[in-house]
């Protein structure tokens, strides 16, 4: 069977690596979880005091910076230099400072270059910000998730409280607001909606219809691909 590179993005807890993973796994797919790696980047950042505005040390620190996934019998991980940083990268600490890194053109064109290694092959499904537009402009599918912020912080909520960690519905809705703001007007690969992208707002889908669609559209692009 033909393959495709399927991108998702859209708004932080919109479920994008939800759906991304499910249709990794109903493909037989490659999922690349692209805002896991800035998450690492940005902890490696925060354990060695790496200051964000000085290009010289966020150069020296990205040289030094290795990041993979590994599936695990609890599901895909990503290994930060040899580490298993999967706990660490979803905390709030990460949470509240990713974004500015994110958004360091340096940072943005690392990540990007292996995010593109990743896909060269084809059978690769990757979410974040800037996957329909700028990681991979011409997969043969895009799809933008959007939710309204009020379910996104709900979502985002329950995630970090079933993992223990002590936060408000408040802190975390704003958090999700100034994430929004920054990775919209950022310079380097605002997130954007790519012209052929599907919009899909799963406010009220249950992640097994917002599934179906999906997979819906990846047929269709299958079918089509010669």
């Amino acid at each position: 069977m033909k393959k495709i590179n399927i991108a998702i993005d859209g708004h932080s807890s919109c479920g994008k690596s939800t759906l991304a993973k499910a249709m990794a796994e109903k493909l037989h797919y490659i999922y690349a979880d692209s805002g896991a790696m800035y998450r690492a980047v940005t902890l490696y950042f925060l354990e060695h005091h790496v200051p964000l505005d000085d290009e010289t040390a966020i150069r020296a620190a990205l040289h030094d910076i290795s990041i993979r996934f590994e599936r695990l019998p609890s599901g895909l991980h990503t290994i930060l230099n040899g580490k298993d940083v999967e706990t660490e990268i979803r905390e709030m600490r990460v949470s509240a400072r990713v974004s500015p890194v994110a958004a360091i053109s340096s940072v943005r064109r690392a990540m990007v270059r292996q995010q593109q290694q990743m896909g060269a092959e084809k059978g690769v499904v990757m979410d974040g910000r800037d996957i329909g537009t700028v990681v991979f402009p011409y997969a043969e599918l895009k799809i933008f998730l959007t939710a309204e912020i009020e379910e996104r912080a709900r979502r985002r909520y329950a995630e970090l409280k079933a993992k223990g960690m002590e936060v408000s519905l408040e802190e975390v809705a704003r958090n999700l607001q100034e994430r929004d703001h920054i990775d919209s007007t950022r310079e380097d690969s605002p997130l954007m909606k790519a012209e052929d992208a599907v919009v899909i707002d799963n406010t009220h889908l249950t992640p097994d219809h917002q599934l179906q669609i999906a997979l819906d559209l990846a047929q269709q692009r299958i079918d089509g691909v010669q």
